[in-house]
C-alpha cells in the first residue's frame, strides 16, 4: 500500500483558455484565474510566451488556421488578443482584430469549446450628444459601422450574435468595457489626455466613464467562474464631469464648434497627419457611459471608482504628448506643450475663416 499525504483533489471547475496573455488584461486575468479555486486550469495563448506562473503557455498567432488543435482541453476561452492602438494600419488592426476573434470562435467550435467569452468595447453603444447618462445595457448599439476600431468591435459583436446559429451549442458571451485605462493601455482616449489641453466641443456635453484593467480582469474572472452569460458592460459606477476632469487632471479645455473640429480632423487624418478617423473624436466629446447593472446584480464591484481610473490614466501618460490622437516628441513636444500641434492647425483654420468674414 502506497503511504503518504493524500494529494487534494484538483478542481472540478472549466479549463480556461486566455488569449493575450502575455500582457495587459490577458496577463492579469491569467493571473487570476490560476489563483481561483474553482477553475482547474489555465491554458495561456499568446504568440510569445508570459511571465504568468501556474498557467500552461501555448505560443501561437489566433489567426493560426490550426489553433483548434490546441483547445482540445480547453472548456472555456477568453479573448482578450486584439489591437486597439491608434497608431496601427486600419486594414492590419483590422485583419488582426477581426480574423482573430473568427478563428477563435470557429478553433473553439471545432475543438467542442463549450463557450467562448468576448471583449470588445462600450463604444459599440456610439457617442452621440444626446445619449442617455448612462445607457442601459441593452441599449441599441449605434457606432459607425467604419474603419475605426469602434468598426472592429461592431464586427466582432456581430460574429457574436451569428455565432450560436453558425455553431449550435456555441455560447458566446460578451464583455463591453468602458474606456480602459492601466498600464500599457494605449488608445484614441488615453491620447486624449496626453494633450497639453483637453479638447471639447461647443454646445456638447459629455461624461467620462472608465475602466481600469484590474477591474476588467476581475470582471472576467465573475463572468467564468459564476458562469454568466449574455451582454455585460464593466466600468465604474458613475461619471464625470468636464469640471471634475479638469480638476483632477490640472488641464485646461479647449473648446471649439462642432463642425470645425470633426471636419478638420477628418481632412488632418485624410492627410496622414492624425492617425485617428474624425469619428474616433466623437469619444472624447460626447457621452458613452453604461449602467453596469448585470454585473452588479452578480456581486462583481470594481475596486476603482472613476476620479481614481482618472489619477492612474493620468500618472500612467505623464511625459507623453499627443495633440488628436497623434503622438509627437522633440520639438513638437514643446509646441504642443505650448498649444498642442493639430489643437493649433485647427485654431489657425478658425481664424482664416474669421478673417474672411471680415473682408466680406
Amino acid at each position: 500500500m502506497a503511504t503518504g499525504k493524500v494529494r487534494p483533489r484538483r478542481s472540478k471547475g472549466p479549463a480556461v483558455g486566455v488569449t493575450g496573455a502575455a500582457s495587459g488584461a490577458g496577463r492579469l486575468l491569467a493571473a487570476r484565474l490560476a489563483g481561483h479555486e474553482d477553475v482547474r486550469k489555465v491554458v495561456a495563448i499568446d504568440a510569445q510566451r508570459g511571465d504568468v506562473p501556474g498557467v500552461t503557455w501555448r505560443v501561437v498567432d489566433i489567426r493560426d488556421p490550426l489553433l483548434s488543435n490546441r483547445l482540445s482541453d480547453v472548456d472555456v476561452i477568453v479573448h482578450l488578443d486584439l489591437d486597439t492602438s491608434p497608431d496601427a494600419d486600419s486594414r492590419e488592426r483590422r485583419t488582426h482584430n477581426v480574423r482573430g476573434a473568427q478563428t477563435v470562435v470557429t478553433a473553439a467550435a471545432a475543438a467542442r469549446v463549450r463557450r467562448v467569452v468576448l471583449v470588445t468595447s462600450a463604444m459599440v453603444y456610439g457617442a452621440e450628444p444626446g445619449n442617455d447618462l448612462p445607457l442601459p445595457e441593452d441599449a441599441p448599439l449605434r457606432a459607425e459601422a467604419n474603419a475605426s476600431i469602434a468598426g472592429d468591435y461592431l464586427e466582432i459583436e456581430d460574429l457574436a450574435a451569428a455565432a450560436p446559429i453558425t455553431h449550435p451549442g456555441l455560447d458566446v458571451t460578451v464583455v463591453r468595457p468602458a474606456a480602459l485605462v492601466g498600464p500599457g493601455v494605449d488608445t484614441i482616449v488615453t491620447r486624449h489626455f496626453e494633450a497639453p489641453r483637453l479638447l471639447t466641443v461647443k454646445d456638447g456635453t459629455t461624461g467620462w466613464q472608465f475602466c481600469h484593467l484590474d477591474d476588467l480582469a476581475s470582471a472576467l474572472e465573475t463572468v467564468v467562474v459564476r458562469d454568466l452569460h449574455g451582454a455585460f458592460a464593466v466600468g465604474c459606477d458613475g461619471w464625470l464631469d468636464p469640471a471634475e476632469v479638469g480638476e483632477i487632471t490640472g488641464k485646461r479645455g479647449f473648446e471649439l464648434p462642432a463642425a470645425l473640429t470633426f471636419g478638420m480632423a477628418q481632412r488632418l487624418h485624410r492627410l496622414g497627419v492624425t492617425p485617428a478617423p474624425a469619428t474616433d473624436l466623437h469619444y472624447v466629446a460626447y457621452p458613452w457611459v453604461v449602467d453596469c447593472a448585470r454585473l452588479r446584480a452578480a456581486g462583481w464591484r470594481p475596486a476603482y471608482d472613476n476620479a481614481a481610473a482618472l489619477v492612474a490614466l493620468v500618472e500612467e501618460t505623464a511625459g507623453r504628448h499627443a495633440v488628436v490622437g497623434r503622438r509627437v516628441g522633440g520639438k513638437e513636444a514643446t509646441m504642443a506643450t505650448a498649444a498642442g500641434a493639430t489643437v493649433a492647425a485647427i485654431g489657425a483654420a478658425a481664424a482664416i475663416r474669421r478673417a474672411r468674414k471680415r473682408r466680406r
